[in-house]
């Protein structure tokens, strides 16, 4: 019964909530892109050629369309499922390891975690990534258990290559750099060389070639210009360079970190402290600390980067998961109460503050929307509250159990209600609102010029690409190879404008602006907060 309600949470609010923001635009229309053409090799974004990142999850996403059709669910199914099968397999290395009620708990932290549960119902590339390093990382660690057979031993490791290879092919080289990495330092640091032995290089070599070169190889010898651009570009000048613009400083993941493992937050200080102490001083396998090393590598390489974004510690997650798990099964409950007060304290001062978020407003963001997310505000805080103090009052009495199933469930449904809150800023986020009301003037024959822009998710709901003007961004790469798919300059595109017959334009408000007092024909068709869509009017 507990697991149908956490999937009804889990699920609930994939459809509801309309796509916004750049990446779930993005992530939605590749694929979309892809099941139309029929060309499953070269990724393409607004008719353009995308090489920033592998195709697993276009495959998986341009699947679902094929068989469900186009929705927001099916758009967002992927980072759901993998965020699932990354739960899953946390309780799996958890239950064989250390026992079936540290495995219930690990994976319990671990989806109920604010990053993790949220980032499994947003649209990004990451969620895919961790579930498969999460593979990865179950397979390593189950894999070198000095317990199991050989037999046993073997197969794992085999898995730990395929999530590795999964793990490129949903993000690129990290799939492989990041296990690689830890690997490598476990036996440096433990100098037990004997385990290279027990890697199985050669055979789990061979599967993850022959699970990652068929993609890479067809999209090189059809794309030539796909190597550079993925390997050098997308691998090494993001990670030493702000290339991407996504600069922050070192501490940044700290806070993010912080924040994200809500409401585990001060179980997972005890749980750190208590695990340095079991470290074991001998060469046999520890999977304590290699659990250690995986979470403490990641975020380090993570911070050192010169791009950053929240979602890069997710594969963390796991591993941490793994170890307050653990330490739940032995801790007292008066002790995890003591813990998770702080917490309740911190729903009190969500319904305190809820009432001041509308003095976010602005002309993109009118108060009116800031009003209608407080209702799932209110919600969340209230939850976070609710659930803490059952979860407290069970911890007093003992019953560590009903205590971690509360505050899992109460961290899983609060984090649902912030993440569906956002339903209510998208007439600002979202183009859906605005596509809706364009739809009469839409045919297939009908010129779509973006001026200046590209609105990342109008493409999806209107079912068809744009020609950009005088706008190129992440399409830079993409254009230079096809020049003839966009208008570079504004002059040329008022010259098209002026012989079209029926055409459309999407726009800022202030490009509107400057191209309405250029003398500019123009018949607007919607607008909203931040853009306007115009027609060629009639002509006489």
């Amino acid at each position: 019964m507990l697991l149908l309600i956490a999937l009804f949470i889990w699920c609930g609010n994939l459809e509801y909530r309309k796509l916004s923001l750049s990446d779930e635009g993005r992530y939605s229309e590749i694929p979309r892109e892809m099941a139309q053409s029929g060309d499953w090799v070269t990724p393409r974004l607004n008719g353009i050629k995308y090489f920033e990142k592998p195709a697993l999850q276009y495959w998986a996403t341009a699947a679902a369309y094929k068989v469900f059709g186009e929705y927001n669910w099916t758009a967002r199914i992927w980072p759901a499922l993998t965020g699932l099968l990354g739960v899953l397999f946390t309780f799996i290395v958890g239950a064989r390891l250390y026992g079936r009620t540290a495995g219930l708990y690990a994976a319990a932290v671990l989806a109920s975690s604010v990053l993790y549960a949220g980032m499994a119902h947003i649209l990004t590339l990451d969620m895919g990534l961790a579930c498969f390093l999460t593979v990865a990382f179950a397979g390593l660690m189950l894999g070198l258990d000095p317990r199991a057979d050989d037999a046993r031993n073997r197969r794992w490791l085999h898995v730990a290559a395929a999530g590795c290879a999964f793990a490129v092919l949903s993000k690129g080289l990290i799939g492989i750099v990041l296990p690689g990495a830890v690997v490598t330092l476990y036996i440096l640091i433990k100098r037990d060389f004997r385990l290279l032995r027990k890697l199985h290089l050669v055979s789990c070599g061979v599967l993850f070639l022959a699970i990652t070169a068929p993609w890479f190889i067809a999209v090189s010898w059809k794309n030539p210009e796909f190597a550079w651009f993925f390997f050098v570009h997308e691998h090494f000048q993001r990670y030493t360079s702000t290339i991407h613009q996504r600069y922050q400083p070192w501490y940044f993941f700290i806070p993010i970190l912080v924040a994200g493992i809500l409401p585990w937050l001060f179980t997972m200080f005890d749980a750190l402290s208590h695990s340095f102490r079991r470290l074991n001083k001998d060469k046999a396998f520890d999977p304590l600390f290699f659990s250690l090393l995986w979470a403490g590598f990641i975020f380090a390489f993570f911070s050192a980067s010169g791009s950053k974004l929240p979602s890069y510690i997710l594969p963390i997650f796991p591993a941490l998961a793994l170890i307050i798990g653990t330490h739940l099964a032995t801790i007292r409950g008066p002790l995890l109460a003591w813990q998770l007060t702080p917490i309740a304290l911190l729903g009190v001062a969500g319904l305190i503050a809820v009432p001041f978020t509308v003095q976010l407003a602005s002309d993109k963001i009118p108060v009116d929307l800031y009003i209608a997310q407080t209702y799932c505000l209110y919600a969340a805080a209230l939850t976070l509250l609710l659930g803490m103090l059952v979860a407290i009052y069970s911890g007093w009495r003992g019953h560590v159990r009903n205590a971690v199933i509360a505050c899992a469930l109460s961290g899983l449904t609060t984090t649902q209600l912030l993440v569906t809150s956002e339903d209510a800023l998208s007439p600002a986020h979202s183009t859906y609102h605005i596509a809706q009301e364009i739809k009469p003037y839409l045919n297939p024959a009908t010129p779509f010029y973006s001026v200046r822009t590209y609105e990342q998710t109008l493409p999806f709901y209107i079912k068809r690409t744009v020609t950009l003007v005088d706008y190129r961004d992440e399409m830079d790469f993409g254009l230079q190879q096809e020049p003839s798919l966009w208008v570079p300059t504004l002059a040329e595109f008022t010259d098209r404008w002026r012989k079209d017959d029926d055409a459309l334009a999407v726009m800022s408000l202030e490009v509107f602006a400057e191209l309405q007092q250029a003398g500019l024909p123009m018949q607007v068709v919607a607008r909203d907060t931040e853009r306007i869509i115009v027609r060629t009017p009639p002509h006489p």
